[in-house]
């Protein structure tokens, strides 16, 4: 069986708690959970249980969090900025008033956002935000969290790895911070990689000329989006990145518009994992 590589996405350090503290077991929660969603997707919605698709879901959720999800107007400072910086990008009408601190601004925003996408979308800031500061602030939870990836790959040495929401952001410096890792194939799902002002300038390379570039040890890149993803702004890589194949859009659920569970299970993926399963 060819083997297959996953990278979570954000909010998955409940995984790490259920597990007693321990990222392997974490791990191996998900990746049964993950066969059972590609298996669906697979077959059409008649999942048959027992698949196995994936060899192992790199984790690295316990590197970036140590607390349950923080409500937003008690995000640290960094968390704070994120969640401007991003539900900026959701609506052009959401703009910065004279004299506001910066808790005010994340406050009225979580308003907003919970009036129009309803509290789904705040949930998914709580954990959003604060994980995309820690890991993109740098020092040791970007290095721990990149080298675990990286050391996965290393390990199993998948032709092709699925990388989900923050995951896809991991993966990528994952590659380029260790030439030695390669795959055929890399399927990005929800990514928020071109998000700018938020993730897209903070990516280590630098992408250069506003542009960034497919990692040199990944042969194919793929990169699929709902069109309700709140995290995949834009849902395009192609504009901002050299070396993606294709963009695709998919429509999931636009109340449960981000989890890897329907990403995997709408059936996106079948046409380009087949060819290695």
């Amino acid at each position: 069986m060819t083997t297959v590589v996953g990278v979570h996405g954000i909010g998955k350090y409940h995984y790490y708690q259920e597990a007693g503290d321990s990222p392997g077991r974490a791990a191996e929660t998900m990746r049964l959970k993950w066969n059972g969603y590609l298996d669906k997707g697979l077959s059409g919605g008649a999942a048959y249980g027992g698949a196995e698709y994936f060899s192992e879901i790199a984790y690295y959720a316990h590197h970036l969090r140590r607390t349950a999800p923080t409500p937003v107007r008690k995000m640290a400072p960094d968390a704070k900025l994120v969640f401007s910086d991003w539900a900026k990008q959701l609506d052009g009408r959401v703009r910065s008033q004279a004299g506001e601190t910066l808790t005010g601004i994340a406050h009225r925003l979580a308003e907003w956002l919970l009036g129009r996408l309803g509290d789904q979308a705040v949930r998914f800031a709580e954990d959003f935000c604060p994980e995309v500061a820690t890991y993109l602030g740098g020092g040791d939870p970007r290095v721990k969290a990149r080298d675990t990836v990286a050391d996965v790959i290393r390990r199993r040495q998948p032709r092709v790895v699925v990388a989900h929401s923050l995951g896809s952001v991991v993966a990528y410096e994952a590659f380029w911070a260790h030439p030695d890792l390669s795959a055929d194939l890399l399927v990005t799902l929800g990514s928020p990689l071109a998000m700018r002002n938020v993730v897209f300038e903070r990516l280590l390379p630098v992408p250069v000329q506003g542009r960034g570039a497919r990692p040199p040890g990944v042969g194919r890149w793929i990169n699929i989006a709902d069109k309700d993803d709140i995290a995949a702004i834009p849902p395009g890589l192609r504009d901002h990145f050299d070396g993606v194949e294709r963009d695709v859009r998919c429509n999931i659920d636009w109340l449960d518009f981000h989890t890897v569970r329907n990403y995997l299970g709408c059936g996106a993926v079948n046409e380009f994992l087949r060819p290695y399963l």
